[in-house]
């Protein structure tokens, strides 16, 4: 893939959502150290998961705003194909 620039809105909002989330997992791993319950794990799995998922459709709309807007504007079809391999393997 080539890459290419564009303003990232969205940075610091980004930034602070994973750092949360690694904290999370941080915690979720001790839980697993510490010999906690499997069911309070996995909840708590589905938390980060659920976090994780924000921050992708954080990134996807600034993405859509910025990279595709310009990639449609100067008729990018390179672009607009990486976008859609990314959105595929997103949803995955």
């Amino acid at each position: 893939m080539i890459a290419h620039t564009h303003h990232h809105t969205e940075t610091k909002k980004v930034i602070n959502r994973l750092s949360r989330a690694i904290g999370h997992l941080e915690a979720i791993k001790r839980m697993v150290e510490e010999g906690r319950d499997c069911g309070d794990v996995l909840i708590q799995l589905a938390a980060v998961r659920s976090a994780i998922n924000g921050i992708g459709k954080i990134i996807l709309a600034d993405h859509m705003a910025h990279c595709i807007a310009d990639a449609i504007e100067n008729g990018d079809r390179e672009a607009l194909d990486q976008f859609n391999e990314a959105i595929a393997k997103f949803l995955r």
